[in-house]
C-alpha cells in the first residue's frame, strides 16, 4: 500500500461532486474545481492536491476505470474505488467504496492491450485519430493522457523570464526555464500561482509553452496594426502587446462580450496600453476593418484535441458531428475575416488541434478558394509528444495585386 494520510469523507464527496458535474451537467473540470475550492477555503494544500489529482485522473482514465471495475453509469464511488485500488491506496471501509480489488486488478491488466480502452477515449475518436494521423496517432494519444505542466509566460513589459524566476523564488515558487521557449517557465511543484504578489503585479500569465509560440509566429513588429480576431479572454493578445513593446495598434475582436471584459481586466494588470477591444455584434465590425491590418491572427474555434492534457473532459463532451460543425465555422471565419488583411499583409491561422482536417487541410481548401489572393509562407506543428500542448499555425501572405 502507498503511504498516505487518512482519506476523509468530505474529500471523496468533493470528487464525486466534480465527476457528477462534469459527466451529468456538462460542467468544465477546471471551473468546477475552482468553485469547490473557493467554497472550502479551510482545505489545506494536501487535501486540494488529492481532490484535483483524483478527479482529473478519473476523468482522464474514465473508460479504463469503468471497464476495469464494471462500474454502472453514474456510480462515481465505484470509479473512485477503482482508481484508489490501482494507485495502491488503502480504501476506507465505507459500503459505497467496496469492490473486488483482485478482480479489478486482473481486468485492468487485460484491458491495457486495447488502445481505445487503455487511453480511455470513445471508439469514434480512436477511429478518427487513426484515420487522420495514421501511425502517429498512437504516440500522440499516449502523450495526450499525460498530466500537463504548469507553465508561465513572463510578461516582458515588466520582466524577463530570468528576472521572473528570481522573483518567484523569493515568493517560495521554484521554476525552470524551457529551452526553445524564451518567455516560458515551468513551475516545478503544482500550486495556486494566482495568489502570488507577482501575479497581481502582472508579471506573468499562465500559458502553455506551445501556446506561447503563436504570438511570435504572427511576427508583428512594434508600431504595426494587428487584429486578433478570435481573441477570447486574450492570452495571445497580451503576448502580442508585449512583443510589440506596447507600440502600434492592437485590436482584439470576439463574439462574446464577457471575454472582452476579462481581457480588458487582464490588460490593465499586465500594463498593456496599445489594446482596443471590439465586440463582433454585426458583420459591419469586420467590414469596417477591411484591408486595414498588417497582421490578422485567427486563433479559431477548434476541437481542442491538442490540449486534452489540461482539458481531459473534452474527449467525453466532443462528438464527431461537432467536429464537422466546427470545421464549417473555421472555413467561414477564414473566408470572412481574411478581408481585414491589407494587400501585402499576413493572415495567421492557428488551432489547438492535431487533426489535419482542422489544420493543413483547412488551409489548403482556403487557398484553393482564394487562389491568387493568398499564398502559404510558413506553417508550424507542435505535437503533444514534444511535452506540451498540440498546436498548428500557418502564415499566409496576401497578394499586392
Amino acid at each position: 500500500m502507498v503511504s498516505q494520510k487518512k482519506i476523509h469523507r468530505p474529500l471523496i464527496e468533493a470528487v464525486v461532486h466534480i465527476l457528477r458535474t462534469v459527466f451529468e451537467e456538462n460542467g468544465y473540470a477546471d471551473r468546477v474545481l475552482e468553485t469547490i475550492f473557493k467554497n472550502n477555503p479551510k482545505w489545506g494544500a494536501r487535501d486540494r492536491r488529492f481532490i484535483a489529482e483524483t478527479a482529473y485522473s478519473i476523468i482522464r482514465q474514465y473508460r479504463l476505470l469503468k471497464e476495469s471495475a464494471l462500474c454502472e453509469d453514474s456510480n462515481y464511488y465505484c470509479l473512485i474505488a477503482a482508481y484508489l485500488t490501482l494507485k495502491g491506496f488503502e480504501i476506507p471501509s465505507w459500503p459505497e467504496l467496496q469492490i473486488d480489488r483482485n478482480a479489478v486488478t486482473t481486468r485492468h491488466k487485460a484491458l491495457l492491450g486495447i488502445r481505445k480502452i487503455r487511453e480511455s477515449i470513445p471508439d469514434w475518436l480512436d477511429d478518427r485519430g487513426e484515420r487522420e494521423l495514421g501511425e502517429r496517432w498512437e504516440t500522440e494519444l499516449r502523450a495526450l493522457n499525460e498530466e500537463a505542466h504548469l507553465v508561465l509566460r513572463a510578461n516582458t513589459l515588466k520582466n524577463t523570464s530570468d528576472q521572473l524566476m528570481n522573483i518567484l523564488r523569493d515568493e517560495g515558487v521554484e521554476t525552470e526555464l524551457v529551452p526553445g521557449f524564451p518567455d516560458a517557465l515551468i513551475v516545478k511543484k503544482r500550486q495556486n500561482v494566482f495568489r502570488l504578489k507577482s501575479f497581481h503585479e502582472g508579471r506573468f500569465e499562465v500559458q502553455d509553452a506551445a501556446s506561447q509560440m503563436v504570438a511570435p509566429f504572427v511576427d508583428a513588429a512594434p508600431g504595426s496594426r494587428v487584429v486578433d480576431a478570435c481573441a477570447g479572454a486574450g492570452g495571445k493578445s497580451l503576448h502580442l502587446a508585449a512583443l510589440m513593446h506596447n507600440r502600434g495598434r492592437l485590436i482584439a475582436l470576439d463574439v462574446a462580450g464577457w471575454k472582452l471584459t476579462e481581457l480588458r481586466r487582464r490588460a490593465r494588470r499586465a500594463g498593456v496600453d496599445n489594446l482596443e477591444t471590439r465586440l463582433i455584434d454585426s458583420p459591419k465590425v469586420i467590414k469596417r476593418l477591411a484591408e486595414t491590418a498588417d497582421r490578422v491572427l485567427l486563433d479559431v474555434p477548434c476541437s481542442g484535441l491538442g490540449v486534452l492534457k489540461r482539458n481531459p473532459d473534452t474527449k467525453w463532451k466532443l462528438t464527431e458531428e461537432q467536429i464537422e460543425e466546427i470545421g464549417r465555422q473555421q472555413a467561414e471565419i477564414l473566408d470572412t475575416y481574411a478581408a481585414m488583411v491589407r494587400p501585402g499583409g499576413y493572415l495567421v491561422y492557428a488551432t489547438c488541434s492535431i487533426l489535419p482536417s482542422e489544420n493543413e487541410n483547412r488551409i489548403n481548401a482556403f487557398l484553393e478558394r482564394h487562389r491568387g489572393m493568398f499564398e502559404m509562407v510558413d506553417e508550424k506543428r507542435l505535437w503533444p509528444s514534444n511535452g506540451f500542448d498540440g498546436f498548428y499555425m500557418a502564415r499566409l501572405r496576401r497578394s499586392t495585386l
